[in-house]
């Protein structure tokens, strides 16, 4: 028989490894499954050194939140541990971000932490505690297929939906991990803290970087990728210098405002080219694409990916967090795989996510998705570009 984590045993036979970060989601998920009767055992990552960021607001893992996350342990009775996490988290997470942007990339370090720390390093001391399942307070749910694996869907409440942030989870992961606030909304997340009298009922959701509390990421960056905060030219379309810069590691595809340049319409950033630190800008139009190459793809839809996928599958993309799905069709191309979006899009950068998922809206089913390599515009949006831009380029020029 089944308990309400889809596990075989009943819940006081069953131990469950709980993620705690010490923000009010993961301590609603300790004190939920306790009260369900479940061996609940709680833990912590110490990340990075929590000195800088212990009275920061808006900044998760920071020494008060592993204060905080003791405390509901203490609260709701259930033993607590404090992993020292920090020489993985700066391997895989904080020295990737680095490299990233170096690159002229804007990655999401959120999406690493989760696929490298959390899911594989923490997932595995689960196991090891002989954990039947490992629960986060992530906004995400996962359901049960008619094989005895799981899928990944959208959480029922849209505005707090993570699933962005989780595309790169595996099927192997799913069938381990559980996300009991799937099926919530904030509003009772809070209520239910409330009900449990825990004291981080509250607390203001984390909104920093967790390692950069000053706010600041270029600091982190320029002191272990120098040369990404070196001086360089920007440049307008036609490849003609109209400023200078102080370090790509300032910019993202899509920016607006900071450029230093003065002109007579908007401009934006475009491009950025690592190689010879030049920052491209140009008007709106320019920044719209609609052809995404894609590396380190996950597939965790139905089947083996390279056996469904034909001459093209149609799916819904989402390529930034706060947008939302738009219909794209996936291909195999020259032995990696590309995304055709169907209206395109602006601002797409190259280290983002392009998530893959079954539906626009609802509780649509995660099918995986792959970080951006690059993007461009098909030769039709091309040329239209092109005729837009043109006397803007001229007026830059002036």
């Amino acid at each position: 028989m089944l308990n309400s984590l889809d596990l075989e045993g009943r819940p006081e036979d069953t131990r469950i490894v709980v993620a705690m970060s010490g923000g009010v989601d993961s301590s609603v998920t300790a004190a939920l499954l306790k009260s369900q009767g479940y061996d609940v055992v709680g833990i912590t990552l110490q990340l990075y050194d929590h000195g800088a960021a212990t009275h920061r607001k808006g900044a998760c893992c920071a020494g008060r939140d592993i204060h905080d996350a003791r405390n509901v342990a203490e609260r709701i009775g259930i033993p607590h541990y404090v992993l020292d996490y920090e020489s993985r988290f700066k391997q895989s997470v904080i020295d990737n971000f680095a490299d990233s942007y170096a690159l002229g990339e804007t990655p999401v370090p959120c999406i690493e932490c989760n696929r490298s720390v959390k899911f594989r390093d923490l997932l595995a001391t689960a196991r090891e505690l002989g954990a039947q399942a490992l629960a986060t307070g992530h906004y995400v749910a996962s359901r049960r297929l008619a094989d005895g694996s799981r899928s990944l869907v959208c959480a029922a409440d849209a505005d707090r939906d993570q699933s962005y942030f989780l595309f790169a989870t595996t099927r192997e992961q799913l069938g381990f991990l559980r996300f009991p606030l799937g099926d919530m909304t904030k509003p009772q997340t809070r209520e239910l803290a409330r009900r449990f009298e825990l004291e981080v009922a509250d607390k203001q959701d984390s909104q920093d970087i967790c390692f950069v509390p000053s706010g600041r990421y270029t600091d982190i960056i320029g002191r272990l990728k120098p040369n990404a905060i070196a001086p360089g030219d920007i440049v307008d379309l036609a490849g003609n210098v109209v400023g200078q810069h102080q370090g790509i590691v300032h910019f993202t595809v899509g920016q607006r405002k900071g450029l230093g340049i003065a002109s007579g319409h908007p401009l934006y950033v475009v491009k950025l080219d690592a190689a010879t630190r030049r920052v491209v800008v140009g008007p709106r139009e320019a920044l719209r694409m609609d052809r995404i190459a894609l590396r380190d793809v996950n597939w965790i839809g139905d089947g083996a990916l390279d056996r469904v996928i034909g001459e093209g599958i149609e799916i819904y993309v989402r390529v930034r967090s706060t947008r939302a799905p738009q219909p794209a069709w996936l291909r195999a191309v020259d032995g990696g795989y590309e995304v055709e979006l169907v209206a395109g899009e602006e601002g797409v950068s190259p280290g983002q996510a392009c998530v893959f998922y079954d539906a626009p809206t609802g509780q649509a089913r995660v099918l995986g998705g792959g970080f951006i390599r690059s993007a461009s515009a098909s030769r039709i949006a091309r040329v239209a570009t092109q005729d837009a831009v043109a006397p803007i380029v001229e007026a830059v020029r002036g």
